[in-house]
């Protein structure tokens, strides 16, 4: 059974335009997510936020960006594309206006909720109209480049805006920043951005949204939990088995309704099936290099956290340098050669990044290996997107994103939580048969923790290309398909 659309005769006119449009909605969500990590110390004294509390800044986005990304793909199946694009970024706006002006811990932290909610549906709103807008082969590898370069190498400018900002301005502009992106790319989405909307039936899987929704929320809940007090808690293991029950009773409600919030065709595909597992690898292995590097620069090296931005740079200009490259072997070579080599030169690079001791310097061990990785993983944020919604249809175009993102987002959550753990562990070990270091052992210790969170995510990173290799079937032939 087939699930491509007919070849489209004419490409969209406004392509080019609506890329631009889409990749500054893109760009506004990636730096967001960093920008307020350093906002948090500042707000933290500014409302009074306690350190039990302060996790929330983040928390409260991820909670509902997390759980809710699967509704807002099928919205955005249902309604128009533009349409809940649209939406999302005005209310992403709206949010972050709010979050801006907040006068307490606790509207702060329901601004973020309610920037994740919108972003929930803005995400997958964006990369399922790259998929539509964009028929031919060629063109869609670029536009996908251009996307994957954004999602891939944000981050670091975003450390380097929310140092600024936070600097010589306030925290509060962390998030106002969002406002004027926000409604800029709004105006522009209404000319050039085309709607595009699934045919058929739009009546709403209920029991599947909310087994699904709450699932998700109790899954990256009890993945947050773990990061913060331990995989063997009370907490931890109660929203892990809530997660679990209500995920599996998800599954059995998709398989048997007449119109699945998720059609299980979408994850059964053998390729699209691959990617989304490749994703979650990826999720939780990258996240070993921003989260203890990040940590590595500002407490064992000393660097602000403006400064820290500036050293990340060189990551987003290798995504950027590296994401042109694969634009054009994309076709000729075809995604699998890509993601598995990209995936191995990752892996290496974080090999590499483990070498790291105090006394070692930013020049000689971890510029190159940032290089090295962002290289390597700029060719399968590209093609990855490509494989998971190859053959998709314009119905499920924006689910299928969602579950990408999904999959991302589970990855990172479960990322966090486990390699915040075995760090922790081994620094704790190190320090008890290390007592002849003195003075200095708590900072290798902390070294040790790093170096062995990026020797676990290098694993992580190696599996996912293990699975890829296996799993994956599509090529070069396949790309030349309308999809």
């Amino acid at each position: 059974m087939s699930f491509a659309q007919p070849p489209t005769q004419t490409p969209d006119p406004t392509r080019w335009r609506a890329l631009f449009v889409i990749a500054i909605a893109q760009l506004m969500v990636v730096l967001d997510s960093s920008i307020v990590n350093i906002a948090i110390p500042s707000a933290k004294i500014d409302l009074g936020i306690t350190d039990a509390n302060q996790s929330w800044v983040v928390t409260s986005y991820t909670l509902a960006f997390g759980s809710l990304l699967l509704l807002g793909g099928r919205i955005a199946d249902f309604i128009g594309r533009k349409k809940s694009f649209i939406i999302g970024l005005l209310g992403f706006a709206g949010a972050s206006a709010l979050g801006g002006i907040a006068q307490s811990q606790e509207i702060l932290f329901a601004s973020r909720a309610l920037q994740g909610a919108f972003g929930a549906l803005l995400t997958p709103s964006a990369l399922s109209l790259i998929n539509v807008t964009f028929t031919i082969p060629k063109e869609r590898a670029k536009a996908f480049g251009v996307y994957g370069a954004i999602a891939g190498g944000g981050a670091a400018i975003g450390l380097i805006l929310g140092g600024t900002l936070t600097e010589f301005a306030s925290w509060r502009w962390c998030l106002w920043v969002n406002v004027p992106i926000a409604i800029i790319a709004a105006l522009l989405a209404y000319p050039f951005v085309h709607e595009s909307k699934a045919g058929g039936d739009h009546s709403y899987d209920l029991p599947g949204t909310i087994t699904a929704t709450l699932g998700l929320l109790s899954l990256v809940y009890g993945f947050t939990q773990a990061a913060k007090v331990g995989w063997a808690t009370g907490s931890t293991l109660c929203f892990l088995g809530i997660a679990a029950i209500l995920l599996f009773a998800f599954f059995i409600i998709e398989k048997n309704v007449k119109n699945p919030l998720l059609p299980l065709r979408i994850i059964t595909e053998r390729n699209r099936g691959a990617s989304y597992l490749g994703s979650m690898m990826v999720g939780a292995g990258l996240f070993s290099m921003f989260l203890f590097l990040g940590l590595y620069l500002q407490v064992i090296m000393g660097y602000s956290p403006l400064k820290t931005g500036f050293a990340f740079l060189p990551f987003s200009l290798g995504v950027i340098a590296s994401a042109g490259v694969a634009t054009q072997l994309l076709p000729r070579v075809g995604p699998k050669p890509l993601i598995v080599w990209g995936l191995i030169q990752g892996s290496i690079g974080l090999l590499l990044l483990s070498t790291i001791t105090p006394d070692t310097s930013y020049t000689t061990h971890v510029l190159p290996m940032l290089v090295i990785i962002s290289t390597g993983m700029a060719l399968v944020f590209i093609s990855i997107s490509t494989t998971a919604l190859h053959g998709i249809g314009g119905r499920d175009s924006g689910v299928a994103s969602a579950a990408l993102n999904t999959s991302q987002q589970v990855g990172g959550s479960l990322g966090t939580a486990l390699l915040n753990t075995i760090a922790a562990t081994s620094a704790a070990n190190y320090l008890i048969t290390h007592p002849e270091l003195g003075d200095k052992a708590q900072f290798f210790a902390l070294t040790h923790g790093y170096t062995t969170a990026f020797k676990t995510g290098a694993t992580f990173l190696l599996i996912a290309a293990v699975v890829m290799a296996v799993l994956l079937k599509i090529g070069k032939e396949a790309l030349a398909e309308k999809a």
